[in-house]
Formats: structure tokens, C-alpha cells, sequence
């Protein structure tokens, strides 16, 4: 179970340790060409999403690897399950049908749910 955890946590762990990394970081403008979605929500908003993608990514990592508190995973599995489901309806709601990325990131979380319980 440890190894299905990690093919799938792992690289959903960097994907968000870049994704939370580059929203925390840059400007709106260099923003706008990946997600246009920045224009209508204020910087502040992007800049807690992008922290909240990162303490994800470091929840998916750090707790199975140390051993202290390893439910930590499973949470962040879930939060990343319930980001998508937002980030999803954002899209939707601003007529981009384009949410292909989305429901990938949301089945790649609930399937690390699973796994993730074996540190309970």
C-alpha cells in the first residue's frame, strides 16, 4: 500500500508544490496567461490559495515520511478533493468548459484517499 500511495501522492505533491508555489509568488500578470481566472478574484484570495496548495503538498509529503501525525495525509487528500470541486465550479461559473485538468487533480486526490488511510 505505501508504494500505490506514493505514485500517486508524489507527483500530485509537486504538482501543487508548484501550482501553490507560482500563486504565492508572481504577479497578477504573469498569472493571467495560465489562469485567467485571477483577473476576477482578488490577489489575496489567489495568494491563500496558493498557500493552502503548498501546506497540501507538504501534508501529502511530510507525514508518512517522519511518522508524526500521518493523518495529516489523508486530510490533505481530502482538501485537495474539496479544492477541485471549487476550482471546478469557478470555471464553470465563468463559462470556461475547459475543466479537463480539474476533474484529473480531483480523481488523482480521491484516489490517494485510499492509500492514505493506511497510516491511521
Amino acid at each position: 500500500m505505501n508504494v500505490a500511495y506514493w505514485i500517486v501522492a508524489g507527483p500530485l505533491a509537486l504538482f501543487y508544490l508548484y501550482g501553490g508555489g507560482v500563486k504565492v509568488v508572481r504577479s497578477r500578470e504573469r498569472l493571467r496567461p495560465m489562469m485567467a481566472w485571477v483577473d476576477t478574484t482578488p490577489m489575496a484570495a489567489v495568494r491563500a490559495i496558493g498557500v493552502i496548495e503548498v501546506l497540501g503538498a507538504i501534508g501529502l509529503i511530510l507525514p508518512p515520511l517522519t511518522g508524526i501525525a500521518p493523518w495529516l495525509a489523508l486530510a490533505a487528500a481530502i482538501g485537495f478533493v474539496v479544492l477541485q470541486i471549487g476550482a471546478t465550479r469557478v470555471h464553470l461559473r465563468r463559462g470556461d468548459r475547459q475543466v479537463a485538468l480539474n476533474i484529473t487533480l480531483f480523481l488523482v486526490a480521491a484516489v490517494t484517499i485510499w492509500p492514505a488511510t493506511t497510516w491511521l
